[in-house]
């Protein structure tokens, strides 16, 4: 009797410490935490295109993740997608204001997230700036559309 109930305690455990395991990689993948936010600072561009980039998405400097996608909207002035992005607010009065954007995949079939690129200018950005250089996302099905209407004009 007594070998069945260590039997059934052990059993048990391992079944919750799969449990926290998989909330834990659940967590992990989808960018949320369950610590409090740091402090950020807000800065938004405009893209033509931003493929399937979504909230949330990391924002990248040097290949380092410095902040994620906070919205995406549309901006009704120009029909361009508005991305608001929250960054660590180290970086705060860092970012020169010919900084670029770009919106990039990891891999060929990967995640689409922002990349920063720190240009040379003294002024800096600030808290609700708007990063005025942006490269659009490159959408796989495009090229191939190119690729396909080329063979066949040749």
């Amino acid at each position: 009797m007594k070998r069945s109930k260590m039997m059934e305690l052990g059993v048990g455990l391992f079944m919750l410490a799969g449990i926290l395991g998989l909330v834990f990689l659940g967590l992990r993948v989808s960018g949320l935490t369950l610590t409090a936010p740091s402090d950020t600072f807000r800065l938004e561009a405009n893209f033509a295109n931003i493929g399937s980039l979504k909230p949330r998405a990391r924002v990248t400097l040097a290949g380092v993740t410095v902040g994620r996608v906070a919205a995406i909207e549309l901006d009704t002035d120009w029909y361009d997608a508005r991305v608001i992005f929250e960054l660590d607010a180290e970086l705060e009065d860092r970012l020169s204001r010919d900084t670029t954007a770009a919106i990039l995949t990891a891999g060929l079939l990967g995640e689409q997230y922002v990349g920063l690129s720190v240009g040379g200018d003294p002024e800096t950005l600030a808290d609700g700036d708007t990063i005025r250089d942006t490269q659009s996302a490159v959408v796989l099905e495009e090229l191939i559309q190119q690729f396909v209407s080329n063979l066949i004009s040749d």
